[in-house]
């Protein structure tokens, strides 16, 4: 099975101007054609965590997806990072996963953030995302979701975990410290992807970004500065470590009720 190479992308974020956060990234995307298999951006990082769904929400598929689906081929890598979109009359926090085929496939946030009143302004996913990829099966999630060990739980056999974030730094510790407490308890490399700076709120995020493997041990962060890293995750290692402690194996059986 082929390792997988990951980028991260922490990043300022320009307040709700989609063009300007489109423009950014595509200057700093672009050394990474064939360079990478995924790519990951932080949450809304078309505007920022702003809660003006109405007014900041693009329709499906939207200027941002096109813009995802044309550098996920161009890059030839998978290019994936949640944006606000518009949907039969209602707002979603939306993860895009964008193929370099052209394809995409979406997940909606499903945990949200009542402290901002997230819930006020967008609906809320009910179904996880499953995505395959070069051998690899992986699960995305967004920033809350982390706080939610069921809906993280590893019950159909994923190799890694995605969160891409909005994560202020006064709450750090709690990042730092549920990033690995997922990758320990599903035995799957682990990835959360935060933005830097301070956003149109005044609230500050200091990055964070982190790399966990399949143990918890930490691979990579980094902190209060912009940074493109891409790190090389082994199949063979992760598989032989959960053939030799099958602890999934003995986990609690349980349906979730969406």
């Amino acid at each position: 099975m082929h390792d997988l190479r990951v980028t991260t992308v922490q990043s300022a974020l320009c307040w709700e101007d989609v063009d300007a956060n489109l423009q950014q990234f595509s200057e700093k995307l672009a050394p990474l054609a064939g360079q990478t298999d995924l790519i990951i951006l932080p949450e809304m990082f078309t505007t920022g965590f702003s809660m003006r769904s109405a007014e900041l929400a693009e329709d499906m598929p939207g200027r941002t997806i096109e813009w995802m689906r044309t550098t996920a081929t161009a890059l030839q890598a998978v290019l994936t990072g949640s944006m606000i979109a518009g949907d039969r009359g209602k707002y979603y926090n939306r993860l895009v996963w964008a193929r370099p085929d052209g394809a995409y496939t979406t997940y909606d946030k499903r945990h949200l953030f009542t402290l901002a009143g997230e819930h006020l302004h967008f609906a809320a996913g009910t179904h996880r995302l499953l995505v395959e990829h070069r051998g690899w099966t992986i699960c995305p999630l967004i920033c809350y979701d982390l706080r939610f060990p069921v809906w993280s739980r590893n019950t159909v056999g994923f190799d890694l975990l995605i969160y891409v974030a909005n994560w202020p730094e006064r709450r750090r510790h709690a990042w730092t410290s549920l990033l690995p407490a997922r990758a320990i308890e599903n035995q799957c490399y682990t990835v959360g992807v935060n933005r830097v700076g301070d956003d149109g709120n005044g609230i500050h995020y200091a990055g964070l970004s982190t790399v966990v493997d399949y143990k918890g041990d930490l691979l990579y962060q980094v902190a209060e500065k912009e940074e493109i890293h891409t790190q090389s995750l082994s199949f063979e290692e992760q598989e032989a470590f959960r053939t030799q402690y099958a602890f999934l194996k003995d986990a609690d059986e349980f349906q979730l009720r969406h």
